[in-house]
């Protein structure tokens, strides 16, 4: 082969290189944190579904829970890079939101993802757990659990305003059949979420009510803190906790007693489900729009009448974190 040749057929190459990583879809996913386990199963699902589907994945977060500045940064740096798709999970659900008009005002979708933005419609879309339904499907099941027994009920809150943490308990509360205010709610106390706080806040609690006999959490951490709580006053055994979220650390605490029942969540099908969308946008212009339910499921060991619900062996194949 003459060098000229050679050459001529050199260059074609890098010029089919330069098209196909310019025709490439680019898609970003901004969490909260890169090492909560929720967020890492949910960059596991995005890099599946971007490989398989042959699109280039940025990926990015906050320094901690909270850090909105982060997540900005984050955006702009992500649409500097070409990516005409960003998923994100909103660190402050209201503070993004100029970030995310920015964005989508040269052209690029946003979907929210686990948590929504305020006001939701600033985002194109919301892919997220119905997380009034996961409260809900608790509440059925400790109402069945108790069959009209007498109960008073400790409720471990997020913090005040989140929109998660206010969707899972009105639904904890309506599907226990009662209202915010209910004389069984005998205390109520913020968690963020979090295992030492949450067993603080069920000290607090047991001193103000030793009577308690159920504990809504609204996630698996807090509720560990609030069995470490009952179990050094000697109350484990007989006071039910109920929480939300499916990681495996939570679904092991049910299998060994220490939560009666969770309501899983799937964020590598949220993240996966993203990722299709942004795919779907680069081929066809159309963006997603409105709500997309990824789905809740009940975990527990001990089923109930009427009250549909899937074992820790189930729960474990499809939970994330340390397996």
């Amino acid at each position: 082969m003459k060098l000229t040749h050679f050459l001529a057929l050199s260059a074609l190459s890098t010029v089919a290189a330069a098209a196909a990583a310019a025709d490439q879809p680019v898609i970003g996913l901004i969490t909260k944190t890169e090492i909560n386990p929720f967020f890492v199963k949910m960059k596991e699902g995005a890099q599946q579904a971007a490989q398989a589907g042959g699109a280039k994945l940025l990926t990015g977060a906050g320094k901690s829970d909270g850090d909105n500045a982060g997540q900005v940064t984050a955006l702009e740096n992500m649409i500097a890079a070409g990516a005409k798709t960003v998923l994100i999970t909103p660190s402050d659900a209201k503070a993004i939101v100029p970030s995310i008009k920015k964005a989508r005002d040269k052209g690029v979708m946003v979907i929210a993802m686990d948590s929504p933005t305020e006001p939701m419609d600033a985002a194109d879309a919301l892919f997220s757990t119905d997380n009034h339904k996961a409260g809900v499907l608790i509440g059925r099941y400790a109402k069945a659990a108790f069959a009209g027994k007498p109960v008073k009920i400790a409720a471990l809150d997020l913090f005040p305003g989140h929109p998660v943490g206010i969707q899972r308990l009105a639904g904890f509360l309506e599907g226990y059949g009662i209202k915010k205010g209910d004389a069984s709610i005998v205390c109520m106390q913020d968690s963020y979420g979090d295992q030492a706080k949450g067993q603080t806040a069920m000290e607090n609690c047991l001193q103000k009510n030793p009577g308690i006999n159920l504990v809504y959490a609204i996630n698996e951490p807090a509720a560990a803190g609030a069995y470490k709580a009952l179990k050094a006053a000697g109350k484990d055994q007989g006071v039910m906790i109920v929480s939300v979220d499916g990681g495996c650390t939570g679904v092991r605490d049910v299998k060994a007693g220490k939560i009666a029942a969770t309501a899983q969540q799937y964020p590598l099908k949220m993240a996966a489900l993203g990722v299709e969308a942004g795919l779907a946008y680069a081929k066809t212009g159309k963006k997603a729009s409105g709500y997309v339910d990824t789905g809740v499921t009940l975990i527990t060991d001990k089923p109930l009448a009427g009250v549909d619900s899937k074992d820790t062996r189930a729960g474990l194949d499809a939970c994330w974190g340390k397996k």
